[in-house]
């Protein structure tokens, strides 16, 4: 076995590759750049080396500053994790040469599935389903309609480096076949430097199963169950879980041995996945295999009680197998909701800066212990007060809950959400809270079009559906109760002039525009020690008991004697006296006055906020790039006007209106808060 080992990356994937590590006994090195000097994966390793400035084609993507790296602390292998150099053949390849281990496939298995079109041609000839079309490189449009015709519309065009939802196209006729066909290459051309494009069927109502492999040097190739990821965003995964909700026994068999067959044609070794497009009728066609570990590998670590990160290093090291085919588990279902810095309400952009506050929620299961099962996990790679920088991908942490069943699953995540405090940037909670609480995602009727139907419009507010929003009302009310009780039992009041709280209260919800909803609630039978109460309100009644810790960002108890979690935040937006509360994915800002207070609030008059129309302004952090106009230039709407890129996006402004530029507000090259005037108009 190892001694040491370098983990080629960053974030949450380095510190659950360096805990599974711990516990194998094996020292660990980590790589940071200039950004992620103070991150937490620095802070866990046993040493830690500076590979360059902050962007990852500086630092993290220097194979070379890597395998030095390596010789410098004396590593014997390296762990690429996911992403950067962990699907690079090259890569693995030169590790190899340099005497060091690659944990990992060999390069030459990396290699074959690399290539979109040779990994479908070699899939074919082992055996696997492959969707119908044409899997050599396309070189006209002309050509492009013909073979679309020929298998049958809808037809899906695709690069052949492609990845992330670039060079990607659905075409149902002749001419968005065309047209789709010169976009693919040029996209493809531009972003990969590789302007092969080929044709194929495009699967109607499809999902996205996968399946976990895993393989050794002795031949010994298995396949750990599934994992459904359909619910995507721009084919990015959202929310995972395993196993799937659709497919029979008998489809997850036949799968699953494919997928070996493929592995085994390959000569893999290492954990890798075979990922199915699934129709509606249950028939399965190869997408792709990715060769490395994936985001989403914890939900069938729940499942199967293995750690598939010691499976990688023990494979690595020349070992078999542990178990064989017949003895993979299935015990109970796990889901996993990625958390990431962007703002749902705002087209989900990037949100960078400090996290004020990060306290996730209280974590039974940990990484690399799978003794711990039916409960809540928490992987990620930033602490209380970290920064999450702008170079980066927007991932902040996976939260992971095992359940007996999915209902089961579906209710511990809801919880968890609940609990998952995080200030001082944006992240996309109030979604997964939203697409938790969808009947059509709680009955598991859904495929990968199910974010595009139901939230084509973006994002708002008002699609988060509480349960019972009468709920928030009562607990604002409980929770000023609760602060007027301390202030009551100050020492030092004056005889005859303590302050006295009435049981009466007017709960007002604040509206951005000024619009104000009042709802009387009484809060009755007030408890000091216990803290409970009776309020009543919207004709129900709450009855609420928490020992919430005043100062404290979440508020636990019960309320009529069922469990819960919410958050609470006191002295919001403009006025101190203001609170937040957040449930299930919905958010209240309140105020709560006596009943004269509330007549009195009623007559002040709301300052509307200045006109911003004539400004172009920065809708998130990040790097301005390029700013396209001058002073004096005229634009038209729809012009190009700045271009900001935050991790890894390009984000293009364009002008709303006609006009001219009065001001250039800001210069290339300068980091960007949120709403910053770039441009003024005249």
């Amino acid at each position: 076995m190892f001694k040491k080992i370098l983990i080629a990356n960053r974030g949450e994937i380095a510190c659950r590759v360096i805990l599974t590590a711990r516990k194998m006994g094996i020292k660990t090195v980590a790589v940071y750049s200039d950004a992620d000097k103070d991150a937490r994966h620095v802070e866990l390793a046993d040493e830690a080396v500076n590979i360059g400035p902050a962007p990852s084609r500086d630092s993290y993507l220097q194979a070379e500053k890597i395998i030095a790296a390596c010789k410098q602390t004396g590593a014997e292998a390296v762990h690429p994790g996911y992403g950067f150099l962990s699907e690079n053949a090259g890569f693995a390849k030169r590790v190899e040469e340099e005497g060091l281990v690659f944990i990992g496939p060999k390069h030459y298995s990396i290699a074959a599935m690399g290539d979109k079109i040779e990994s479908k041609k070699l899939a074919g000839a082992a055996g696997v389903n492959c969707i119908p079309g044409v899997n050599d490189a396309i070189e006209t449009p002309e050509k492009a309609v013909e073979i679309a015709k020929g298998i049958g519309y809808p037809v899906m065009i695709k690069a052949s480096a492609g990845g992330g939802g670039k060079g990607l196209r659905v075409a149902f006729n002749d001419k968005e076949a065309f047209e789709g066909f010169t976009s693919c290459r040029n996209e493809a051309k531009n972003s990969f430097g590789d302007d092969r494009v080929f044709i194929e069927k495009f699967v109607e109502e499809p999902r996205h199963i996968e399946i976990q492999l895993i393989g050794d040097s002795h031949g010994n190739v298995i396949y750990l169950n599934e994992r459904e990821c359909s619910i995507q965003r721009r084919h990015q995964k959202v929310i995972e879980e395993a196993p799937s909700p659709f497919i029979s026994e008998a489809t997850r068999k036949a799968m699953g041995e494919q997928a070996v067959l493929l592995a085994q044609a390959v000569k893999y070794q290492s954990a890798g996945t075979v990922e199915f497009v699934v129709g509606k009728d249950q028939s399965f066609y190869f997408l792709e295999m990715n060769t490395r570990l994936q985001v989403e590998h914890p939900v069938t670590e729940c499942i199967t009680g293995l750690d598939l990160v010691e499976l990688m290093i023990r494979v690595a090291a020349g070992e078999k197998l542990p178990l064989t085919q017949a003895e993979v588990k299935r015990d109970g279902w796990a889901m996993e909701c990625r958390i990431n810095a962007e703002d749902p309400f705002r087209n989900f952009l990037p949100s960078t800066g400090r996290l004020v506050r990060f306290q996730p929620p209280t974590q039974t299961m940990f990484a690399a212990d799978m003794s711990q099962l039916q409960g809540v996990r928490v992987d990620t790679g930033v602490q209380d007060g970290g920064e999450i920088p702008m170079y980066y991908d927007s991932m902040i942490a996976k939260l992971i809950v095992h359940g007996k069943d999915r209902l089961d699953a579906i209710g511990k995540m809801r919880e968890a959400l609940n609990s998952f405090v995080i200030r001082g940037i944006s992240s996309n909670i109030p979604f997964q809270a939203a697409l938790l609480a969808h009947p059509k995602f709680v009955a598991g009727d859904f495929n990968t079009g199910f974010i595009a139907e139901n939230y084509g419009q973006g994002f708002r507010a008002e699609d988060v559906l509480h349960d019972d929003p009468d709920f928030l009302v009562a607990l604002a009310a409980y929770v000023n109760r609760r602060l007027l009780g301390r202030a009551a039992g100050i020492s030092g009041q004056l005889p005859g002039h303590g302050l006295t709280v009435s049981e009466d209260f007017v709960v007002i919800g604040m509206g951005a525009t000024g619009s104000n909803t009042l709802q009387p609630a009484l809060v009755r039978d007030y408890q000091t020690v216990s803290g409970s109460s009776a309020v009543e309100t919207g004709g129900k009644t709450y009855e609420i008991c928490s020992g919430w810790h005043l100062g404290g960002a979440r508020i636990r108890g019960t309320v009529n004697g069922e469990a819960f979690s919410a958050q609470v935040e006191r002295g919001v937006g403009k006025n101190p006296l203001a609170m937040r509360l957040i449930h299930n994915g919905t958010r209240l800002d309140a105020l709560v006055l006596s009943p004269r207070a509330a007549e009195l609030y009623k007559m002040m008059p709301f300052k509307a906020p200045p006109d911003m129309s004539r400004y172009v302004l920065s809708p998130m952090p990040g790097l301005l790039v390029d700013v396209a106009v001058t002073v004096g230039q005229k634009v038209q709407a729809g012009e190009r006007v700045a271009v900001i890129e935050a991790m890894k996006m390009e984000n293009v402004l364009f002008a709303i209106a006609d006009g001219v530029v009065g001001k250039v507000l800001a210069a290339k090259g300068e980091s960007l808060t949120v709403d910053q005037p770039i441009v003024e108009f005249v």
